[in-house]
């Protein structure tokens, strides 16, 4: 629901996006050499801010040539903007960096409205878009990390705050009287509750290793495409729209690929660059699903000028899922990713962008280009890891039969007096399976 204010009669809030860039030299470079122009970066941020439903009114960039400790921006930088919001009767104005409470509440004072930074903003996003209860419970737990800090150091900037646990509209809680033992207190509860979302996808997971069928994860930047490509494979009707943070929650179905073999195909919350610590750790209840999947495929929306960076970014983001004591990717993770070019659409076709990037697999979701070419490439990986086998199954054991084509992948078959002779791909479990059913 759009954001609104209660003077304004219902209209969306005017807001503002201002983005501190710093020089090249001072930001993280990444990969083909490269980073992302202020442009792009301005155009991320105003895509995310519209998201919500605010209006934007005014967009800007300021050149940062060093951090001020009081307002992020320079004194001059911090006049020329307020002159700007006033202008414009901004009431909202995103910073697309991360602030102090002292800045942000500085900011607050010098410009004489709302001021959120890019974590605020993200947090604001997926509070509006969890739709489950574990999305619920991931949200609030890294809102209130976030704001933990802000209840401590900025009592006063807290109390003028707005809306449930969001950021924006609703009646709000004007006169705030949490302290930090009731915040850690929740903040303990949420873990608790959040630990048995993880001990139940472990059932899930050890319920489908009965079955089993192989696991495939989507991931990717924001708005690559994911829940189209999901749609498009799986017949399903998961949200898609051409907007950033569409998909919160996860959702599987199954996929029948050209071997006849089954698969889970699983959706996922998408990456972003500089994604808030407090959501990295929130989200690793959903972003299991990837560290169990057997494919990862790797979702780019490579008709985006920045699809370079986005990559590096969403790389980024897995090789902190592998590492430290808590990690939740075993180190061979890579060698499971498949890289999939989405929107070739945009640049020519599939043939013009497999001549681009030689290994991946170049697809359109929206108009179905590349689909079965994918599939194929899924079967490939997964029969990879399988053994051949010759076994003979006697004529009236049609149940064991019947489980040897749903678990494998029967590539001859010649029936005789003695039986029926059958060559069959099998994973080292399933085969192991087999063996024990015989």
């Amino acid at each position: 629901m759009a954001a609104t204010t209660e003077a304004d009669g219902g209209q969306p809030t005017r807001a503002a996006v201002i983005l501190p860039f710093e020089k090249p030299s001072r930001v993280a470079i990444g990969d083909a050499g490269g980073h992302r122009a202020a442009e792009a970066r301005l155009a991320e941020a105003v895509g995310l801010a519209a998201s919500i439903g605010v209006a934007i009114v005014h967009s800007a960039i300021h050149p940062l040539r060093e951090r001020r400790p009081s307002t992020l921006l320079g004194e001059g930088q911090v006049a020329m903007a307020g002159e700007a919001l006033k202008a414009q009767d901004v009431e909202l104005v995103v910073v697309d960096a991360a602030l102090t409470p002292v800045q942000q509440r500085n900011l607050e004072r010098a410009w004489g409205c709302k001021v959120i930074d890019r974590t605020g903003l993200i947090l604001e996003i997926f509070g509006e878009r969890a739709r489950t209860k574990e999305g619920a419970l991931q949200v609030e737990l890294a809102h209130l990390e976030y704001q933990r800090t802000r209840l401590v150091r900025s009592w006063t900037h807290l109390e003028r705050q707005r809306g449930g646990f969001g950021f924006l509209g609703g009646p709000g809680e004007s006169q705030i009287e949490i302290d930090r033992r009731l915040i850690g207190d929740r903040i303990v509860k949420l873990k608790r509750e959040l630990d048995q979302v993880r001990r139940t996808r472990g059932l899930h997971r050890k319920a489908r290793e009965r079955v089993p069928y192989p696991v495939v994860a989507l991931v990717g930047y924001t708005n690559a495409g994911k829940s189209t490509l999901f749609n498009a494979l799986t017949g399903a009707g998961v949200y898609a729209q051409d907007q950033l943070f569409a998909t919160l929650d996860p959702t599987m179905r199954a996929i029948r690929l050209p071997s006849g073999r089954t698969a889970i195909l699983s959706d996922t919350v998408g990456f972003i660059s500089d994604l808030p610590t407090q959501l990295v750790e929130a989200f690793r209840a959903t972003l299991e699903e990837v560290a169990a999947a057997d494919i990862i495929l790797h979702v780019r929306d490579i008709a985006h000028p920045d699809s370079a960076a986005q990559r590096a970014d969403v790389l980024g983001v897995m090789e902190e899922m592998a590492e430290g004591p808590n990690a939740s990717l075993d180190a061979d993770w890579q060698s499971r990713v498949l890289e999939v070019l989405n929107k070739a659409d945009l640049l020519g076709g599939i043939d013009s962008v497999a001549r681009r990037a030689p290994g991946a697999v170049p697809v359109s979701a929206l108009t179905g280009e590349g689909l079965e070419e994918l599939r194929r490439a899924i079967d490939a990986r997964l029969a990879a890891g399988l053994e051949t086998v010759e076994v003979t199954v006697p004529p009236a054991d049609g149940a064991r039969l019947a489980w040897l084509y749903a678990h494998g992948e029967v590539l001859t078959r010649q029936d005789a007096e003695d039986g029926i002779h059958l060559t069959v791909r099998l994973s080292p479990a399933n085969r192991a399976r087999f063996e024990e059913r015989a």
